[in-house]
């Protein structure tokens, strides 16, 4: 089949990261794979499919090859991906990386999105129930994987350190973060780190967003905390090994990839509900999971620090349970919602 995704930007991301190994995938099994991109769109993963860029800033849809499958994802790649559908190439599919109404500007323009086109792919139950509550559209579910460059090194011992909590911390200054809770998660572990002095609090953070962030660098210069900019998976992979407990913060993903990351590493998570989250966290067998209100978090992570028979439990189920994760395993089953569409259509 040929498939084009267009996209806007293929920066550090578990969405992007998502797109990249859908179209790798895609491209590995012998499709005919396009990316089209603005013609200042950031690429930051190893594409290993054909990339071409438009001569604008924005995309139209003149700038789609034809092909079989356009394969549009956040919302304002709807409008030139159904225009392009409707001059012949390819059916359209949304692929849904994140339910932005609720949580991103310009709902007036993201919720009538959904009702371009019925053919629509989703990350999880919880999102699919959204989206059908809303909309009247059951998506085909395609679930996140993990990377085959993140695994177990069993380094934690011989590293000699401290026990290290560890987290994500995106820039905040460009605004769509509320979601993620940071303020929440700075406060938690700055409680966490007065009750037990002892730990190292480490936040991982994408190199170019560390770079232009002047509250990233100021928390950096403070002392307080260690900052890691990983420029690849293999330096985020030894980053995640390093991590004896992983805090997520976020309270509305519709995947949650990091924390099933650093669980494949071997880290022990503590995370909030994000709705995403629970097609992997079980709270007590895998993981310490709270809702936002319970106000637990730090307490959580205190809970595993004076009991490392449970960090150890905890961690050793989490890397068990998301071995089944796989991005082969996401694109098989993308490739067959996919097929089920086309033969929806050819019969219609």
């Amino acid at each position: 089949m040929r498939f084009t995704f267009p996209i806007l930007t293929l920066s550090h991301g578990g969405a992007q990261r998502m797109l990249v190994e859908l179209a790798n995938g895609l491209t590995a099994m012998g499709h005919q794979v396009t990316i089209l991109m603005p013609v200042d769109g950031v690429v930051s993963y190893d594409v290993r499919s054909t990339l071409i860029r438009s001569t604008h800033m924005e995309l139209q849809e003149q700038d789609y090859p034809i092909g079989d499958v356009i394969v549009s994802n956040f919302h304002t790649t709807v409008p030139t991906s159904q225009a392009a559908s409707n001059q012949g190439k390819g059916i359209h599919v949304r692929l849904s990386l994140c339910y932005e109404p609720p949580f991103l500007p310009d709902s007036s323009l993201s919720f009538p999105s959904y009702h371009v086109t019925e053919h629509l792919i989703v990350l999880s139950h919880w999102q699919q129930e959204l989206i059908r509550l809303n909309h009247g559209i059951t998506g085909k579910i395609v679930p996140i994987g993990i990377s085959s460059s993140f695994k177990n090194m069993n380094i934690r011992y011989s590293l000699q350190e401290p026990l290290n909590i560890t987290a994500i911390l995106r820039k905040a200054e460009r605004g769509f973060s509320w979601h993620r809770e940071q303020d929440y998660l700075i406060e938690q572990l700055d409680h966490v780190k007065n009750q037990c002095p002892n730990v190292n609090i480490n936040f991982i953070s994408p190199p170019d967003e560390f770079n232009t962030s002047e509250v990233l660098q100021r928390m950096k210069a403070t002392g307080k905390y260690r900052f890691f900019t990983p420029a690849n998976d293999e330096e985020l992979c030894y980053h995640y090994n390093g991590a004896d407990i992983f805090v997520s913060s976020s309270i509305f993903d519709t995947g949650s990839l990091p924390g099933l990351e650093a669980m494949r590493c071997g880290a022990a998570l503590v995370c909030v509900y994000s709705g995403g989250n629970m097609e992997y966290a079980n709270h007590e067998k895998n993981c310490l999971l709270s809702y936002r209100y319970e106000n637990r978090l730090g307490e959580d992570v205190i809970r595993l620090i004076r009991d490392p028979n449970l960090r150890t439990k905890l961690a050793v189920q989490g890397e068990r349970s998301s071995l089944k994760w796989t991005w082969a395993n996401s694109v098989r089953l993308f490739e067959q919602a996919v097929r089920d569409f086309l033969l929806k259509t050819r019969r219609s």
